[in-house]
């Protein structure tokens, strides 16, 4: 199978666990992260009908967004400041903002390009010291902070889940959709009616993700990879 073929095949499959949830299949958006592929490989998934892509590297989302501009690109990495640049020009949605002088930059950057730029705040919900992103007691003040910005739009939050446990991934998901409640409820009214995205789960765990609440999932080994096999993709 390839990846055309395999983009269908887990499209079909998240469009099915959200019905399963009892939940709109268009609320649930696929990105399929193509950090691990040249240009042939977003070509492929192009065919599949993939729309969204995910990247973690500056230098790789510049050339592919140029290559194929007719795709949403996110940036799903980790933000240096001296590529902040790129990453804005390059990005329709970056899911990775954790720190003040990222977003203040951000801004600047939307500013002189003309845009206001979507984003997404990444929270370290499990508290993994290996991950990025804010405790999520520190999300509320800091997302009040970036709300007064004029050319950065706060869009939702993202997480990444421990690896290897269900019930682990499913609680960190749960938290980090009720925590998306409560930001919701301390913004100003019209900040809030666009804070709608949870960014959450990946190819082991993207079903715990959507019932969850999850409105965007992050998937590319199940796409991209020739080997990926996992026996609970469909749920």
């Amino acid at each position: 199978m390839g990846i055309e073929s395999r983009y269908r095949d887990v499209l079909e499959q998240v469009e099915s666990c959200t019905r399963a949830c009892g939940r709109d299949p268009h609320e649930v958006k696929l990105v399929a992260v193509s950090k691990t592929v040249g240009l042939e490989g977003v070509a492929s998934a192009l065919a599949g009908g993939a729309v969204d892509f995910g990247e973690n590297r500056p230098d790789q989302i510049l050339v592919k967004s140029k290559e194929y501009p007719q795709a949403n690109w996110h940036f799903i990495g980790n933000i240096q400041s001296r590529r902040i640049p790129d990453i804005v020009a390059s990005s329709s949605l970056i899911h990775s903002l954790y720190q003040l002088s990222h977003a203040r930059k951000i801004d600047e950057e939307a500013l002189s390009l003309g845009k206001v730029q979507d984003v997404l705040v990444e929270v370290n919900v499990s508290g993994e010291e290996s991950k990025s992103g804010l405790a999520p007691q520190d999300v509320i003040p800091f997302v009040l902070e970036c709300a007064e910005l004029q050319n950065v739009r706060l869009r939702g939050l993202m997480t990444m889940a421990p690896q290897g446990d269900a019930q682990v991934a499913k609680a960190c998901f749960d938290g980090l959709a009720q925590l998306a409640c409560e930001v919701r409820e301390a913004l100003p009214a019209e900040k809030a009616s666009v804070f709608s995205e949870l960014s959450m789960g990946m190819s082991e765990d993207w079903n715990e993700a959507i019932s969850s609440g999850a409105t965007i999932v992050r998937i590319g080994r199940a796409i991209f990879s020739d080997n990926f096999e996992d026996a609970d993709m469909v749920r």
